[in-house]
């Protein structure tokens, strides 16, 4: 089993949940966050006054998934969430050692 971090911009969230349900995931933890990365923020103007935006609005997406499916939702996010421009995100994927379906109590891949 496989966990999957994503971040993303806000915008392509609709776009990239879709994307997801179409090849089979059933289900996502999503978080707004703020962050930077290689852009480190941006300069803006408000009233006249400049000022520096040191975090950038992004979107976190955690998923998890089993050992199969992994590779494919990383390509979907990726090709989902791509604008080609400075800014468009990370993914991580960490392994699983155990889940638990809280309501149930199947374990394992049976409860992702």
């Amino acid at each position: 089993m496989k966990l999957i971090i994503a971040t993303i911009k806000p915008f392509k969230l609709e776009e990239v949940r879709e994307a997801l349900t179409e090849i089979g995931v059933r289900g996502m933890m999503v978080t707004e966050i703020k962050g930077f990365g290689s852009q480190s923020g941006h300069t803006e103007i408000y009233r006249g006054a400049e000022y520096a935006v040191n975090f950038v609005p992004k979107i976190k997406l955690e998923i998890g998934v089993t050992d199969g499916l992994a590779d494919q939702v990383v390509d979907t996010i990726t090709s989902t969430a791509k604008t080609g421009k400075i800014g468009d995100g990370k993914i991580f994927v960490l392994d699983i050692a155990q889940a638990v379906r809280v309501r149930t109590g199947e374990t394992d891949e049976d409860a992702l």
